[in-house]
């Protein structure tokens, strides 16, 4: 017999999805300025829903950048609170030529609602909210505390949330917080977050003369700082992957014989991997397993290199300047200042002749986050997610960032449960972006499923 909330779901889900539309028809586009009154307006599309599902105490705050999205159900001081992460906003649309439909003009095609946000994150928050509803709806409340903490400055880094949730430790106190944001191994395949990698960079700008010059004259003389670069870039690294920084390696903890077995059980077919991305071969570090660098090894990778001349057509100079920029992929015990640092210290120390160089602004910065696998709320994570796929959750390492997750944990003493429904293919932040409809429609049952079980 159904749950009375699954049958709530299934009665309203075409006024649902009506709702859900409305909101993907926003371009709430964080990143650029034109779209700050749609950011406002996103904002206000989540107060209006948290007050639709039953929230009593919702409100804007404003944190410096775009506002933050607060609301708060207290039901029973014998009950643990979860705050529910998410984000309203959306990355830019481009190239907009390769998009089969609008991305701000919602549709179904083949089992898939397709827009920007559907599944990055405005999908998923919105799912994550219908499941409150449904409760409120079915039970008159939520069986535990609720919180909702859905930010509109995720896409550009979250640099106003550090401070603020400082500032705001006691409005913001839980026990745990869920995020809405993420996405499952694969239609089939549940899956739980253990961690996610911490975030370091610099830019490093060398220069060997005060201008470009021509290279017949002084090729010969002069050094290239193209030339001088690629041998600084090149020292990064040692022949077979290995990244060459002095100290880099010294806080990491290696993986646990335990937890290589645990990543080994993910079904990963390297050559299936290689030709969905059009790549021959893998590199990286020696002595891993592609899953475990990708989530479990740190990484030091060139974003961009360039210098001298770079259009059509030739031009016979010497460059006097090159640029590189760099970002590291950081996992637990490591810091980005002190990566920063080592970084610095060691293209000083490989400066080739005749080269000097400068740093300019860092590729901002965030810890890396993990939890503890034993931890009630992940343990209740992985039951629900058993009874619904009937199988049980693979443990995985994301090898991306989210900057929020490490200021939980320190200010709020709070760790993260990834509870998300994003699937492979969905094309977060590319063309034809989309969430798999039957996923969707998965997460709000779940959320239902999931607050049930946490309930003491």
């Amino acid at each position: 017999m159904a749950a009375a909330w699954e049958e709530y779901l299934d009665k309203h889900e075409d006024q649902h999805l009506t709702d859900l539309f409305e909101f993907l028809r926003i371009p709430s586009v964080s990143t650029l300025p034109e779209h700050q009154d749609d950011m406002r307006r996103a904002a206000h599309e989540v107060v209006e829903r948290l007050r639709a599902a039953g929230v009593p105490e919702v409100e804007i705050l404003e944190t410096g950048g775009h506002p933050l999205v607060f609301g708060s159900w207290h039901v029973d001081d014998n009950q643990p609170t979860a705050l529910i992460y998410g984000h309203y906003d959306v990355q830019p649309p481009d190239p907009l030529d390769l998009w089969q439909s609008g991305p701000f003009q919602p549709e179904i095609r083949d089992g898939r609602i397709y827009a920007r946000g559907a599944s990055d994150d405005k999908g998923n928050i919105f799912a994550a909210m219908l499941g409150v509803e449904a409760l409120h709806a079915t039970a008159g409340k939520p069986p535990i505390n609720v919180k909702f903490f859905i930010e509109g400055e995720e896409e550009v880094g979250s640099h106003s949330l550090p401070g603020f949730v400082h500032d705001n430790r006691e409005r913001f106190a839980c026990d745990f917080v869920i995020c809405a944001d993420g996405g499952m191994y694969g239609e089939n395949q549940p899956s739980l977050t253990l961690s996610s990698k911490g975030l370091a960079g610099c830019q490093i700008n060398l220069r060997t003369a005060a201008t470009d010059m021509h290279s017949g004259m002084f090729g010969a003389v002069i050094p290239n700082a193209l030339e001088a670069m690629a041998r600084l870039a090149d020292s990064f690294h040692t022949p077979d992957g290995r990244i060459a920084v002095e100290g880099f390696y010294d806080d990491v903890v290696d993986l646990s014989d335990e937890e290589r077995a645990e990543t080994a059980r993910v079904p990963f077919d390297e050559q299936e991997f290689l030709n969905s991305v059009g790549a021959k071969a893998f590199w990286g570090e020696p002595g891993y397993t592609p899953l475990e660098r990708m989530g479990a090894r740190p990484t030091l990778d060139f974003n961009g290199l360039w210098g001298g001349f770079e259009g059509e057509g030739n031009k016979t100079v010497t460059p006097a300047e090159a640029h590189l920029k760099i970002s590291c992929r950081l996992v637990p015990n490591q810091e980005p200042g002190k990566i920063v640092g080592l970084i610095r210290k060691h293209a000083e120390t490989h400066c080739p002749e005749g080269a000097t160089i400068a740093f300019g602004d860092t590729a901002g910065g965030a810890l890396p986050f993990a939890i503890q696998p034993d931890h009630p709320a992940l343990v209740k994570a992985g039951e629900v997610l058993e009874q619904i796929y009937g199988t049980k959750p693979l443990a995985l390492r994301m090898g991306g960032t989210l900057p929020v997750a490490p200021v939980f944990q320190r200010e709020l003493g709070a760790d993260m449960v990834f509870f998300a429904f994003g699937m492979p293919g969905d094309n977060a932040h590319a063309p034809n972006e989309s969430m798999v409809l039957d996923a969707w429609r998965t997460m709000s049952r779940a959320y239902c499923a999931y607050l049930e079980a946490l309930a003491r």
